[in-house]
């Protein structure tokens, strides 16, 4: 609690695509921005391999639990239930141009 404020602290639950691996990356974070970062500097060991990663869906959760509770929902899915996820869920959809690549990722 600041000056008798209470600060929430919101959890990312976040879809990563590299188009050098045509792969996907779920995971969750507490600083989405920052997190990018590591993976594309090539921090996580994980995905390291597919610099550049872009960012094309992600969804605030109000708790560790429910963050990745959904993270490891969206790991079970295979890529063409994954597409057809944030499809459903276009609200987390970063912008008009990922809406579009990831409507051509459906059409594969």
């Amino acid at each position: 609690m600041i000056g008798g404020l209470f600060f929430i602290q919101m959890y990312s639950v976040y879809i990563l695509y590299s188009i050098s691996t045509k792969q996907f990356y779920k995971g969750h974070t507490k600083e989405l921005s920052s997190r990018l970062m590591r993976h594309n500097a090539g921090y996580e060991k994980f995905t390291s391999t597919g610099i550049p990663w872009s960012l094309i869906w992600h969804i605030s959760k109000p708790n560790k639990g429910e963050a990745y509770q959904l993270e490891l929902k969206l790991k079970n899915l295979t890529s063409k239930r994954l597409i057809e996820f944030m499809l459903i869920y276009k609200e987390g959809i970063e912008s008009a141009d990922e809406l579009d690549f990831i409507i051509k990722l459906s059409a594969c």
